[in-house]
């Protein structure tokens, strides 16, 4: 299928390229977050990292070994995109470097998975504007609710004042739920009992500008893509939030349900077309085999993956790392 270059009588083949699996710790990532990722995705590893190795042990590097990996990144539902240009890239290193061996051919694919990755990798500058308006959305059950207060335990945590507005006036389960997660981080949250989803976020966004808060985190009620009566509504959300600000939201965040695989994407697409995401925050890595869905969205549907969740820990949501991300699924 692929014919990597075998290396030639007499001659030494290049070395593979340094420090792939082996980065030092970023300042900014605390080693504790780096073991909570690495248990997180312990069932994508299983699912990917452990039939990897099974491939590999075979020891020799031919047409039938790069099927198999073609079958298990499509396996892993990295989808047929990313795997047709991880597989291309892979070929390419490995005739440029000479890679021989399984070894290497496996950290060529660790490397050219991060290059992949790479650009997904775009923290947030809640420095351009104050209030800095975030916006979430997403489909029921995708964690944005607990999404909101872990993330404004993270905002804290970085010496910033958050408000939250219960933008989901549809359940009251989700206004008490962020009411809780804002007494839990002594976090104002401006709710009302019912009506309109779009004045209560004007009304938070009002209250915010007066108390001089940092940051406004705005719920949304869940919808799915083709409840288009609903995709219209919080399109209007959108509309209301650049009346109170010309500016805002500054940043329309989709939480995604790891466990949903390849449909995430169409759910990016869809969401996308309605209220033009900016940012991915992808929930439930830890419950799921699932984790290749991110080199899927790089190719498919690129958007800043602003942060990850691994666990139920209000700690347990931080941004993402394409290198510690990469490093999980390997070691």
């Amino acid at each position: 299928m692929f014919g990597f270059l075998k290396k030639s009588p007499g001659q030494t083949p290049t070395a593979p390229d340094a420090g792939i699996g082996e980065s030092a710790e970023p300042a900014n990532t605390p080693a504790p977050w780096r073991l909570r990722l690495k248990a997180g995705l312990a069932r994508t590893r299983a699912q990917f990292g452990g039939r990897l190795k099974s491939i590999f042990s075979r020891g020799k590097v031919d047409d039938e070994l790069l099927e198999d990996l073609e079958t298990l990144l499509l396996s892993s539902d990295i989808g047929l995109d990313a795997t047709q240009h991880l597989l291309y890239h892979l070929k390419v290193r490995a005739r440029r470097d000479r890679l021989d061996t399984p070894e290497a051919i496996q950290r060529a694919l660790s490397e050219v998975l991060y290059e992949l990755l790479l650009p997904l990798e775009e923290p947030l500058d809640l420095r351009t504007h104050r209030p800095f308006i975030i916006m979430l959305a997403g489909v029921n059950g995708a964690g944005k609710t607990t999404s909101i207060g872990k993330l404004a335990k993270y905002f804290q945590a970085q010496g910033l004042s958050v408000l939250l507005a219960a933008g989901d006036t549809f359940r009251a389960a989700a206004r008490e739920q962020l009411q809780t997660w804002g007494e839990r981080n002594n976090v104002t949250v401006i709710a009302q009992q019912s009506g309109d989803p779009a004045a209560v976020i004007f009304d938070a966004i009002a209250a915010a500008r007066a108390r001089s808060i940092d940051i406004v985190l705005a719920d949304t009620a869940g919808r799915l893509p083709t409840q288009m009566h609903l995709m219209d509504e919080i399109a209007k959300v959108r509309r209301v939030i650049r009346k109170a600000d010309p500016t805002g939201p500054h940043e329309t965040l989709l939480v995604l349900d790891a466990t949903f695989g390849q449909n995430a994407l169409q759910q990016v697409m869809a969401f996308d077309k309605a209220i033009q995401v900016t940012g991915l925050v992808l929930t439930k890595l830890d419950g799921s085999a699932k984790g290749g869905v991110v080199a899927a969205i790089a190719r498919q549907c690129p958007k800043p993956v602003r942060f990850i969740g691994v666990g139920e820990g209000i700690d347990d949501l931080r941004p993402f790392t394409a290198r510690d991300f990469v490093d999980a699924l390997f070691e």
